[in-house]
């Protein structure tokens, strides 16, 4: 057993690489569908061996690392975080902000009380407010104290150990409070309450094993009988008839001639119409006595379906039923609408936003105009812009070095932690304007995200690792209690200023709630336990200031504490 403890501490490059590979088997073990997830997985993985070997650490290697998990997290929201601002979006946002700032002031309150330095009240807000990018900008702040060089590394693990005990209970709160205690509070039968929210947006809600009829749309042939309420009209006429169910005729045989339908084309009795949209709605279109014919040839329509990031300055904030009124919209259909990374549920009333991501189906012609009307088309991209990338990263780092805020008496930097995480929002949202600039690929940023944080955090508790059990025990079980309190307290703050002050939707609170505290998997049992994914539309726009605003949270409650 020495030869391989020695092992470790001679190849530590080697043994990151195991505790990661222990900490994502940790975080994948779900005990009644909850989960420590990989991050905090690696954390506990780095604790552990860090009791029986003494790993060196690379502060370089530690930074670089955390430093492009925050880029890949500001890219990755930037397309929303302005849009949040606007419209129905910022209720969501003024709710995450309430939660956010309730939660720095519990925490700081907290660590008053039970007189935690500054390693531990860091950990205290990382652990219970869910933020694990919180103890990566706190380990920079502690870093820059004018403390002896023991002291600071004392500090900063103390951050991991006050972490690790206060995030299971932050994560596990912050899920049962938004799917179980948080509809008891309001009153609410969250299934009701969803059914209703979807009715009032327009979401036709599927029996269960079924797809949508709002996306499920086919092209058919019908022979047009003579008494048909078509016959006479021209084809922009027929179609607008039947404009709410978007209706239309692609092509028309007549005399065994193929014609394209042209919008002033009269239509006959005896036309072979090939149509698109819902089969149920087709055959009120041409008449319950029409004839359904096999015309190959006339169907024979190459047909494309294309992603689209929504750009375009006239398009973002319309109703989705208002764009399909568009003139470049016929012969097209939505089939679905990304927002952050999030499907976001189809209705008539869902209002677009610049960084939408649009999945559109039609005729290549009719999709290709469309898309030069909707902003850029997302194809697949395999190299990354490391020009912008690591200027963004050295830009947004120095901005955080030289840009400083008062608390009180002090004067706290931003840091380039907070700075590269800015610099990475700022990019993703430049995207929305100019789509070939600073383009990453998707896999690249998940890489980033998830490598990066992981990894960081693993080196913090193979470094806490030795001190763990003297920590612990020094910090004592109010500790855990204390956690407690930072985790609640903002979601009770959130529901209630939620409810009365800004007049939410229910669904939307416990979604908005979710998003404040960066918890996908809270916002995941409000959908379960609702039977709806409505809960997305409060969670998405208060993501985005909830990584910010706790991830700077870090830098802050280190500044507060040790001053």
């Amino acid at each position: 057993m020495a030869w391989f403890v020695e092992f470790l501490a001679k190849y530590p490059e080697l043994t990151l690489f195991l505790v990661i590979s222990i900490g994502y088997a940790i975080g994948g073990v779900k005990v009644g569908g909850f989960g420590l997830g990989p991050v905090t997985g690696s954390l506990f993985a780095g604790i552990f061996v860090g009791q029986f070997a003494h790993v060196p650490i690379s502060g370089m290697a530690k930074s670089f690392l955390f430093l492009l998990f925050l880029f890949g997290i500001g890219y990755s929201v930037g397309p929303q975080f302005m849009q949040a601002l606007k419209r129905d979006g910022l209720k969501p946002v003024l709710l995450a902000i309430v939660c956010c700032v309730t939660g720095l002031f519990t925490a700081i309150a907290v660590a008053k009380v039970l007189g935690l330095d500054a390693g531990f009240a860091a950990g205290l807000l990382s652990g219970a407010l869910t933020e694990s990018p919180a103890m990566g900008t706190a380990t920079e702040a502690i870093s820059m104290l004018p403390l002896p060089e023991a002291e600071r590394a004392r500090l900063i693990a103390h951050i991991a150990v006050a972490d690790a005990v206060c995030y299971v209970f932050g994560a596990v709160g912050v899920i049962l409070f938004c799917s179980v205690a948080g509809p008891k509070l309001l009153g609410i039968d969250l299934k009701a309450e969803a059914l209703a929210l979807e009715r009032e947006l327009g979401i036709t809600r599927a029996s269960p094993g079924t797809a949508s009829t709002w996306r499920r749309f086919e092209a058919r042939c019908y022979r047009v009988p003579a008494d048909a309420q078509i016959v006479g009209l021209r084809v922009a006429e027929a179609e607008a008839q039947f404009a709410e169910q978007r209706i239309f005729i692609q092509r028309i045989r007549r005399a065994g001639e193929i014609l394209e339908a042209s919008a002033d084309l009269p239509l006959a009795a005896g036309d072979i119409v090939a149509i698109s949209g819902r089969r149920e709605v087709i055959v009120d279109f041409v008449g319950p006595r029409a004839q359904e014919i096999e015309d190959r040839e006339l169907l024979d329509i190459p047909i494309t379906s294309m992603d689209v990031l929504l750009t375009r300055r006239d398009l973002a904030g319309r109703r989705v039923d208002e764009a399909a009124k568009m003139d470049w919209a016929r012969s097209l259909y939505l089939r679905a609408v990304t927002r952050g990374g999030l499907a976001l549920p189809l209705s008539p009333g869902l209002v677009l936003e610049r960084g939408d991501i649009l999945r559109v189906v039609g005729p290549e012609p009719v999709v290709a105009r469309a898309a030069s009307q909707i902003g850029a088309v997302v194809a697949p991209i395999f190299t990354t812009d490391f020009v912008v990338l690591g200027l963004a990263i050295f830009l947004g780092g120095l901005a955080g070095v030289l840009i400083s805020f008062p608390i009180g008496d002090m004067k706290i930097s931003l840091s380039t932690s907070v700075g590269t995480l800015l610099a990475g929002l700022i990019v993703g949202h430049m995207r929305t304007r100019f789509p070939l600039f600073g383009r990453i690929p998707d896999g690249a940023v998940a890489l980033m995200t998830a490598l990066g944080l992981a990894a960081f955090v693993a080196m913090t508790g193979l470094h806490a690792g030795p001190v763990f059990v003297a920590a612990l025990a020094e910090a004592g079980i109010g500790l855990l209690f204390g956690g407690m309190v930072v985790t609640l307290v903002p979601m009770f703050v959130g529901l209630y200023f939620g409810r009365y002050v800004l007049r939410m939707n229910p669904i939307l609170i416990l979604g908005g709630l979710a998003g404040a505290q960066t918890m996908t998997a809270a916002m995941a049992a409000v959908q379960d336990r609702s039977g709806s994914p409505v809960a997305v539309l409060g969670y998405t726009p208060a993501v985005p200031f909830g990584h910010i605003l706790l991830t700077t949270w870090g830098t802050v409650i280190v500044g507060v504490i040790a001053g």
